[in-house]
């Protein structure tokens, strides 16, 4: 029996895919079909993926061509899957030619022609091609121009560098499919509310505004337009981050106990809207970063929240804050600084071990979960491609397309962001130094 093996993603099957299966089947008696997986295919610098892993397997399913269906996981598998299968043909479209020459060594490598002007990222680019606008200045806004070319479906548009430039910033929706807001905290829910009048989709900095209840009635707002409203914490989508969480909440390091996370830099990442009328200062900056693991492992429901700060009294800016957490089964430890140095790193502590991310670990790309004894210590390794940013426009991307709510940041805890900010520029259990 001659077996045939052929990979793909097969996200939107079309025509070209099947028939890719067809000519592939005709080649032998067997075929078995590698379907990759969202892991891999993110490996491959694939993110925009529209469709379930299982969903695309059933699309290959209904074909009837395979005889066999397997998942694509790792760098390297195809080796393994000829070797343990008894392949005798490798196929794989034309426009991968000569970059699986290296099969030859194990089956004969076929490239088949490719169905001209059809492909999965050309149903994507055409069908939805999303211009996203930036309202922003300082090196950020040049990052996202940049980031934007390594999300299919999307591109930038114009870009408004004065956010107090009212005229200018609503220019700037009006050309726009969806926004994406760089401003100092206090002008925030202000744009957030023009961009979605003007039916912008919005992707915004966090804190989305300084006020829970603001921010409550802008997803609210935003969800009876039909539009998205995604908060922008680009750590939350970094894979190594979400896995960190998954091991948190399937039992890895046992009952979490604390959390303490630091996020410091020796100068202001946006010293632009560093003074008080911007109500800019490190909290506004860091604090939703090191919110993010706490409200994400211990939930939002904390018992009592308190500050401790040090003031730039010319600025009326925090340099330095500390928040403490109180739950009832933990505590979480915080610190934003501008002007002072620490480790930043984050620790999850357990009953049975606790997780070590290094510095910086906002940037998480690998992490380490550490027991008593350490020879059971175990090391996770997750790359990040470019500024990481790509991510969160890959995920806001799908949510414009799919009209799915956001899971990794909810509304709630949008809002809950919003709410410490709110605590803090009240001056309720603040304390100063």
């Amino acid at each position: 029996m001659k077996k045939v093996i052929t990979y793909g993603t097969f996200d939107l099957f079309h025509h070209g895919h099947l028939n890719l299966l067809k000519r592939a089947k005709a080649l032998g008696d067997y075929l078995v079909v590698g379907v990759t997986t969202e892991d891999f295919d993110i490996n491959r610098g694939k993110l925009n993926v529209q469709q379930p892993l299982m969903e695309r397997v059933r699309q290959v399913k209904e074909t009837g061509l395979a005889d066999e269906i397997i998942l694509e996981e790792y760098e390297g598998q195809k080796i393994d899957d000829i070797q343990k299968y008894g392949i005798s043909i490798f196929a794989i479209g034309s426009d991968w030619r000569g970059a699986f020459d290296y099969l030859k060594d194990y089956c004969e490598v076929v490239y088949i022609d490719r169905t001209e002007g059809i492909s999965s990222t050309f149903i994507r680019e055409q069908t939805q091609m999303v211009t996203l606008g930036i309202i922003g200045r300082g090196t950020m806004a040049d990052r996202l121009v940049s980031e934007c070319g390594h999300v299919c479906g999307m591109q930038a548009g114009a870009v408004c560098n004065d956010p107090g430039d009212s005229q200018a910033a609503l220019n700037v929706m009006e050309m726009s499919d969806a926004v994406y807001i760089l401003a100092e905290p206090a002008r925030r829910g202000r744009l957030v509310r023009n961009a979605l009048e003007k039916n912008c989709h919005v992707i915004c900095e966090s804190p989305v505004s300084l006020y829970g209840d603001e921010t409550k009635d802008l997803y609210e707002y935003a969800q009876n337009r039909g539009l998205v409203l995604f908060d922008a914490i680009k750590t939350a989508y970094f894979r190594a981050f979400s896995r960190l969480v998954l091991l948190v909440k399937g039992g890895a390091i046992g009952r979490v106990k604390s959390i303490d996370a630091a996020c410091t830099s020796m100068q202001p990442s946006n010293s632009w809207f560093y003074n008080s009328e911007s109500k800019g200062g490190s909290l506004a900056d860091w604090g939703p970063f090191v919110l993010l693991p706490v409200f994400k492992i211990f939930g939002l429901d904390y018992k009592e929240c308190s500050f401790i700060c040090s003031m730039d009294n010319d600025r009326d800016s925090d340099m330095f804050t500390q928040i403490n957490l109180l739950y009832p089964c933990g505590v979480a430890n915080l610190k934003t600084g501008y002007g002072v140095k620490s480790e930043g790193s984050l620790v999850v502590s357990g009953t049975k071990a606790y997780i070590y991310v290094p510095s910086p670990w906002w940037k998480t790309e690998y992490f380490e979960i550490r027991y008593e004894n350490f020879n059971n210590n175990r090391r996770y390794f997750y790359k990040i491609d470019g500024e990481g940013i790509r991510y969160e426009l890959a995920e806001f991307l799908r949510l414009v397309r799919t009209g799915e709510r956001n899971f990794t940041i909810s509304s709630d805890m949008s809002q809950k962001i919003s709410g410490v900010m709110e605590k803090f520029l009240s001056n309720k259990n603040k304390y100063f130094i």
